[in-house]
Parts: structure tokens; C-alpha cells; sequence
């Protein structure tokens, strides 16, 4: 069986070693013959550090999977059986613009939502769309594996105006999963939780451990002041009466939603000179 080329756009990312980790946990199920790293020439530094770290990962594991580095997007895709995207455009740099610019009109400003997050979109989906171009050139048959936010918008853009395969993914279920599991004292795998939703607006609608409902339980952990927040969002205290009416487990985002002027206010200090 000839093993799978993955293209990796955004290579250069710290979220990268991760990936790879996975594909190395993985190789039995998955058998991983190439990974193609590639990321633009103000990125090539980095590139070069992580696709070095990858391949040390890869040689301490003993398998026979090649890391590769490139600059040329075109040659990163062609004959790529999946496709995976993490790219910022405009860098950090461009985060703290969509972050800071709806403030003076007393309006959140975060990278995937509001203001914020609809400037980030007009500038990655024309570079998403472009790479799909070029996916149906030089790998028509492949998947292409979106994690690049705001993910919902950029994912139905792919959907919508492209012939490209595409699958949208978010860390915040498996995150919650995870959280939720070390508050029941669990594991992961022994936790289901029936989400609604999509990307940073999802709710977890039952939560069950070992196939019993626990979703009462996990409510009133969080109405105690219990943590479910994630490391770039204030960990601000759900209300208790408030979690009691919605009845389901609001994803860490939702404090954008539910608690706006709390953290507009707490924004509006940070910014402050």
C-alpha cells in the first residue's frame, strides 16, 4: 500500500510538532509516508526550526516517514493526499489590529469573532480560495483539512465556491471533552458529549460518563466556580441562575456572547495607555 503524503500549509507553526506527534501515535492506523511542510519566505526561519524538531520526532519514534521543508506551495501539493491549513495572514501583527481597532466604538474585538474576526476573513479567504486553485491543479483528489480560523467562515467559503473536498476542524470540542473529563475525575474516552453548534459557538447539549447523563452534574461543578476557559479568553464565572435556564455546557467562546460588557470592560483596560 503506497503511504500517504500530507501538505502542511502554515508549516512553520508552533501547532506543528503537535500534528506530527499525532501522525507518530498514529502510524499503524494511518500510514504517513511523506510530510510536506511549506510556509511563505517571511516564515522560512521558523520552517526551518520545526521541520528540524519533526524530523528529530520522527527518527526518535523509528519510523520510516519523511519530513520535507519548502517554500514552493505548488511543489508541497503536488500528488498530496490531504491537505492540512494553519496560517495566520498578517502574522501576529495583523491579530493585534483586528483586536484593538472595534474598541474606540465600545465593540469587542477578538480574532475569530465580531469585527475582529470578519476582518481576518476577508483577508484569508482569498488566500484560501487560491489554494484550492491550486490543489485542483496539482492535487485534485485530495482532502483539504481547515484549521485555519475564523474556521466556520473560511470552511463554508471553500464549500461554497470550490470544487475542493474540505473539512472544517476546531480544538474547543475536544478541549471541553477533555476539561469536563478532569472535572468528573475521568477519562476522555469514557466521556460523550452531544455538541450543537459549530467552531466557537457550540454548546455541549448532554454531557454522559460511562453512558449515564451527567449533564446536571457538570452545571452545577461550573455554577461552583469550576473551570472551562481557555488560555486566551478570561476564565470570568458563569452565573448560576443564568446556567440553570440554558440547561447546556456553553463552550469557553460564549463569554463573548453572554458576558460582553465584562470583557469589552476588561479589554478596554488592557488597551488602555
Amino acid at each position: 500500500m503506497r503511504g500517504l503524503k500530507i501538505a502542511v500549509i502554515g508549516g512553520g507553526s508552533s501547532y506543528t510538532p503537535e500534528l506530527v506527534d499525532g501522525f507518530i501515535r498514529r502510524a499503524a492506523e494511518l500510514p504517513v509516508c511523506e510530510i510536506c511542510l511549506v510556509d511563505i519566505a517571511a516564515g522560512e526561519r521558523k520552517l526551518k526550526i520545526v521541520s528540524a524538531l519533526a524530523r528529530r520526532m520522527v527518527a526518535a519514534a523509528g519510523l520510516h516517514m519523511s519530513i520535507t521543508a519548502t517554500l514552493n506551495r505548488q511543489e508541497a501539493l503536488r500528488g498530496a493526499d490531504f491537505v492540512v491549513t494553519q496560517f495566520r495572514v498578517g502574522g501576529l501583527t495583523a491579530r493585534a489590529r483586528d483586536e484593538r481597532f472595534p474598541l474606540p466604538y465600545h465593540v469587542l474585538g477578538q480574532e475569530t469573532t465580531g469585527p475582529g474576526g470578519f476582518a481576518k476573513a476577508l483577508r484569508t479567504i482569498p488566500v484560501m480560495l487560491d489554494i484550492c486553485a491550486d490543489m485542483a491543479a496539482w492535487c485534485p483528489d485530495a482532502w483539504l483539512i481547515n484549521f485555519t480560523n475564523p474556521a466556520g467562515l473560511i470552511t463554508e467559503s471553500v464549500l461554497k465556491y470550490t470544487q475542493t473536498k474540505c473539512i472544517g476542524l476546531c480544538n474547543v470540542p475536544i478541549h471541553m471533552q477533555m476539561t469536563i473529563a478532569k472535572l468528573l475525575e475521568a477519562k476522555p474516552r469514557e466521556l460523550f458529549i452531544d455538541f450543537v453548534g459549530l467552531n466557537h459557538l457550540l454548546w455541549g447539549r448532554k454531557v454522559c460518563l460511562r453512558g449515564g447523563d451527567v449533564t446536571g452534574e457538570v452545571l452545577a461543578k461550573l455554577q461552583d466556580g469550576a473551570a472551562l476557559s481557555v488560555k486566551n479568553i478570561p476564565d470570568l464565572k458563569w452565573d448560576g441562575e443564568f446556567l440553570r435556564a440554558l440547561g447546556m455546557v456553553p463552550c469557553p467562546y460564549h463569554r463573548y456572547y453572554y458576558m460582553t460588557d465584562a470583557l469589552l470592560a476588561e479589554e478596554l483596560a488592557a488597551a488602555a495607555p
